[in-house]
């Protein structure tokens, strides 16, 4: 048994494979996608590929002339973020950045999974997808609205004033609700952002869809 948990600890050992990871936890990915998201060639993408579904880290199949690859299991998530808080809590590399970084840029408690899944149902809030297009449209939030970090700045306008707005990207250590976040506290807005991410959220078995998102002045919810 411990010769088969270090076996699947060796294949977790490798940068590119954990974000290949986090990439697939948003949804299922042909190689040449996965190629593209981690800026490798396809050859060393597929070779990454085949070795973590051999560890039973991931599953795969066809689907015309594209071979698919998702997760196994949610549990591989749950391994991701335990590596997370063990890395945080001892290894004084991670807590330096998570401390300087993240922490500097969103000091205020996030909202939880459980809170926002109470607070969607009145529409007290505006959901704030800030991930690439494409992400979202492979999977997102219930009412979420899809502005990517790169465009918040010059479609404020798009945003209702005088409500919650609530931003989450891929998870909890990835820059982008926190820097969403800031932008919007600085610019007037009351801004939070999720604990999670949205792979977090697939894992919990909660609400989500997919599709494009369409202009945000018809989708946004108000805050009443």
């Amino acid at each position: 048994m411990l010769a088969g948990l270090a076996g699947v600890a060796k294949t977790l050992g490798h940068p590119q494979r954990l974000e290949i990871l986090e990439h697939l936890a948003q949804g299922e990915r042909s190689v040449e996608a996965v190629a593209a998201c981690v800026a490798l060639s396809t050859a060393n993408a597929s070779q990454h590929l085949r070795l973590m579904r051999g560890a039973g880290l991931l599953t795969s199949w066809r689907d015309g002339k594209h071979i698919l690859y998702g997760l196994s299991d949610p549990a591989v998530l749950n391994a991701l973020a335990a590596l997370s808080r063990v890395a945080e809590r001892h290894s004084a590399e991670v807590r330096e950045v998570i401390g300087s970084y993240l922490h500097v840029r969103d000091a205020l408690e996030p909202v939880t999974r459980k809170e926002l899944t109470r607070r969607l149902k009145g529409d007290l809030i505006t959901v704030l997808d800030v991930r690439p297009a494409d992400k979202y449209a492979a999977g997102h939030l219930p009412k979420a609205v899809n502005i990517p970090l790169r465009e918040l700045a010059r479609r404020l306008r798009e945003i209702p004033r005088g409500g919650e707005i609530v931003a989450y990207c891929r998870g909890p250590y990835r820059v982008l609700a926190f820097e969403a976040v800031a932008l919007l506290r600085t610019r007037g807005f009351k801004a939070r952002r999720l604990k999670d991410g949205y792979p977090e959220w697939r894992a919990a078995g909660l609400p989500a869809t997919s599709g494009t998102s369409p202009p945000a002045s018809r989708h946004i919810q108000r805050a009443q």
